[in-house]
């Protein structure tokens, strides 16, 4: 018998109700922009605001038909300059390398913080600052900056991703390499163990899953990150760009397929992390028992 995965059953009901509900609000956000549209003699292929309000060239929702020929328009052909699916792929692969490098520079930061105590009292206020700094604003300016030493394309937007992604990395690793216990370190201490071999027989493992929630929460950051700073920049490719391009051109139906399809990518990225857990982790799989036996 086919059986569904116990995350997808939730997500099922979610994606039922959000199906259920979205047509009457559609109808409530779309009939009084139909109404208006009406009363200044518009030319419309419908004669009631009832009837309009899944007809809109400029919806406030877009109908489920409307989503649909959106989907069909912008996600073919495949390697189009102008279709999502290539556009994805780069913005996904900006988001990618921005997160191993928020997890090299996270590792770092971490270490230093759980090593020194001086260190981490006059680092951490400047790392939570760096933070409250509009990456809108900052964006142009490092790309600028980078641009005089020839590194242009995707590159800049990996590294603004980054920017985004090192604060959660290095919160959640220097609070993991912080989770043992006082009689552990204790222990290792007793067995005469190098910091070193303290960080990689106990530290480092009992970080692991504090690690990979930080992942995810940084991926997304990083994804967040990378198309901000491709609507910021001069960009030919990406989810960002498609984004502004289709702002500018008023085009409402294009945007939220684009939206959609860029929500769509975080949660592929963000299942990309927990497989990667489940294979980093096996002794934290729980064994299927078959047939309720002993």
């Amino acid at each position: 018998m086919l059986r569904l995965s116990p995350n997808l059953v939730p997500m099922l009901v979610v994606a039922l109700v959000v199906l259920v509900l979205y047509w009457p609000l559609m109808y409530l956000a779309n009939i009084p922009a139909a109404q208006r549209a009406l009363d200044t003699g518009a030319v419309l292929p419908c004669k009631t605001a009832l009837e309009c309000a899944t007809q809109l060239r400029s919806p406030v929702l877009p109908s489920p038909q409307q989503l649909w020929q959106g989907f069909g328009n912008l996600m073919f052909p495949l390697n189009s300059q102008s279709a999502i699916p290539l556009n994805a792929a780069v913005t996904a692969l900006e988001t990618l390398v921005g997160l191993l490098l928020a997890a090299m520079l996270g590792f770092f930061f971490a270490i230093g913080m759980v090593a020194s105590r001086a260190f981490e009292r006059s680092l951490l206020p400047w790392i939570v600052a760096s933070q409250t700094v509009p990456i809108i604003a900052i964006a142009p300016m490092l790309v600028v900056v980078l641009g005089q030493y020839g590194v242009q394309g995707w590159l800049p937007k990996a590294i603004i991703a980054a920017y985004i992604a090192f604060f959660p990395i290095t919160i959640g690793v220097a609070k993991g390499l912080k989770s043992p216990d006082p009689l552990s370190l204790d222990l290792m201490k007793t067995y005469n163990a190098s910091s070193w071999q303290t960080y990689l027989k106990l530290r480092f493992p009992a970080s692991v899953p504090y690690l990979f929630t930080a992942f995810k929460v940084a991926m997304t950051a990083a994804l967040i990150g990378a198309i901000v700073a491709e609507i910021s920049t001069i960009s030919f490719q990406g989810i960002g760009k498609m984004l502004a391009e289709n702002s500018r051109a008023s085009d409402v139906v294009a945007m939220w397929v684009i939206m959609l399809s860029s929500a769509a990518l975080g949660i592929l990225l963000v299942a990309l992390v927990n497989w990667v857990e489940h294979l980093a982790t096996p002794w934290r799989r729980v064994p299927q028992r078959e047939g309720g036996g002993r």
